[in-house]
């Protein structure tokens, strides 16, 4: 993973002692609220419901087992003893002090880490797909272009106060979309075109919120030593063009939907012409090859392909083997596999994790799992790198630890914000429907036979939990005061990127997990053999689903 020089250390340490003098003049009166407002939020620090909030950049997704427990020892000393780990791959702190926070940066300074650029208007935390460089369906490992991308954009003069915020995910898997590339206002995957020669495409305008957006292609193809020179013609035309009157339409996802892809694309490639050959952008195989040397593969044991104990404790040990089919995934290297660490637990709001489970977690990486820990934009964890001879004893160390759930992929493996039991800008509870639903649906038998379902829940508009993309969408409203849900069908955020439907009104907030059942008894009944929910939805639509739900009121409506 990448490792700071003299010059990031130096920087890093300088902004904590700025934030430092800066919420000290905050707290004596002598600095205003408005102008901290913009100072705290270039370090990640929100004001939310009871306490601020404090988010930390985890860059697409790699954390070392050092720099985990220096996050459990923040979460121990600083906040409530957990954390919550993100959509957006970060970790937030929910109740630190804000007199605190300055020695809570200092803390993630000591080990390579920082809350810059988590917030704000500004080109936010790069993601990327938390099976990069592993994974045997990848074309490149995308981590290195990832990092290029966050030194390009940390502190770039020009972006520092965007239209709103930006957000850009990379991905470098030839079919599948682990990193939910098209619901990003860049999204960059790595292909090959004609010649065989390995490049980008180049993806805009995509988003959540209030008007959720597929992100359209810009440019098929893009050799790699332009890829700095295109992503900085995007977010120019950006900068200059978005809207900064309304905040509800500063998204470039509005930009480009207003102009017109082929409009928006003929306004990048000029804007591109300008500066395409300029030497500070460009890319060229010294440059690459730097950011490469911090990824090169682990030195993998070739014995370990040999080993015979996997396949005998799959056999001897049938919660093992349940749990391995669901928590594991194939290696690219023969002899390994990757091991979700499930944070998915029942009656635990999903994405968090205790200060004792993270310390745990880094001392498996350091035994298992060459010293790395992966974060999921679905909110587990991942060991990826892990010999099938230790998935045993791995496997009873994360059951001990209630990080063994066996339920990756599932109904229960949700997405969910933390809603209104934290977010000021919350208008309904997210964690209570999620206990609610892992109450109704607690039989993982039953689980399995529904297959892959995608959940997903956000406690407002803002969709920190991605519900337009579920295959299905669960959205938290007021109502006259009421918290009320809506249902939606049909998204999904993978390669097959769809935006969900929804289904009609409304429900009360203890009818959730029911009106799910009645959903997911569609499903079971209409089903083809092999079909995924979302398959199922969208060969027979979603009037079926309509009916199980509302029935009479339907029915009423279509005749009025």
């Amino acid at each position: 993973m990448y490792k700071y020089n003299d010059i990031d250390r130096k920087i890093v340490n300088e902004r904590v002692e700025q934030f430092r003098d800066q919420t000290r003049r905050f707290l004596a009166g002598t600095l205003g609220e408005d102008e901290f407002r913009a100072l705290r939020l270039m370090n990640g620090l929100y004001i939310q419901r009871f306490a601020p909030m404090l988010r930390v950049a985890v860059p697409y997704g790699l954390l070392s087992s050092t720099q985990l427990r220096k996050l459990a020892y923040i979460a121990r000393t600083y906040d409530r003893n957990y954390g919550h780990f993100t959509t957006r791959q970060n970790i937030q702190y929910n109740w630190p002090k804000l007199e605190q926070v300055p020695d809570i940066l200092a803390h993630l300074a000591s080990v390579e880490m920082h809350a810059i650029q988590t917030s704000g208007n500004c080109i936010r935390n790069v993601t990327s797909d938390h099976l990069a460089g592993v994974t045997p369906d990848e074309i490149e490992d995308p981590r290195p272009y990832c990092e290029i991308i966050r030194q390009w954009s940390t502190f770039h003069p020009e972006f520092i106060y965007l239209p709103r915020k930006f957000k850009i995910a990379v991905s470098g898997a030839e079919q599948n979309d682990r990193a939910a590339i098209k619901i990003h206002d860049i999204g960059v995957y790595i292909v090959k075109n004609a010649g065989g020669e390995t490049g980008f495409k180049i993806l805009a305008g995509g988003g959540l919120g209030r008007t959720p957006y597929l992100a359209p292609v810009v440019r098929e193809f893009i050799e790699k030593k332009h890829l700095l020179s295109y992503l900085e013609a995007i977010l120019r035309v950006y900068n200059q063009y978005g809207r900064r009157d309304n905040i509800y339409k500063s998204r470039i996802k509005i930009l480009v939907t207003a102009v017109g892809i082929e409009k928006f694309r003929q306004m990048v490639e000029q804007e591109w012409e300008y500066i395409r050959d300029e030497g500070r952008l460009t890319l060229d195989e010294k440059k690459l090859e730097y950011f490469r040397k911090f990824f090169i593969p682990h030195t993998y044991d070739e014995s370990a392909a040999t080993d015979a104990s996997y396949p005998q404790q799959l056999k001897a040990d049938k919660d093992f083997a349940v749990w391995a089919k669901y928590n594991t995934l194939n290696h690219k290297v023969p002899g390994y596999r990757c091991v979700f660490v499930c944070l998915k637990a029942p009656g635990i709001p999903p994405g968090d994790a205790t200060s004792e489970q993270m310390d745990a977690v880094a001392d498996l990486a350091d035994r298992y799992s060459f010293g790395q820990i992966r974060v999921t934009h679905e909110q587990n964890l991942i060991l990826a790198d892990v010999k099938q001879a230790d998935v045993h004893a791995l496997y009873q160390a994360l059951e001990k630890l209630n990080l063994a759930t066996a339920n990756i992929g599932t109904l229960n493996d949700m997405i969910c914000c933390p809603g209104l039991d934290f977010c000021a800008l919350a208008n309904a509870s997210s964690i209570s429907i999620a206990k609610q639903i892992n109450a109704k649906f607690n039989d993982l038998d039953y689980l399995y036979d529904l297959g892959e379902i995608k959940l997903k829940m956000s406690g407002c508009i803002n969709a920190c939990g991605h519900h337009h993309v579920g295959h299905i969408g669960i959205l938290g409203v007021d109502k006259k005061g009421e918290e009320v849900y809506q249902i939606q069908l049909g998204g999904s955020a993978a390669e097959d990127a769809s935006i969900a439907k929804i289904i009609g009104p409304a429900i009360d907030k203890s009818e959730v997990a029911n009106t799910l059942e009645k959903i997911l008894n569609v499903y079971t009944a209409q089903r083809e053999d092999g079909e995924r929910f979302i398959d199922t939805y969208r060969r027979i639509g979603i009037e079926p689903f309509k009916h199980a739900v509302y029935g009479a009121e339907v029915k009423a409506a279509a005749n009025a």
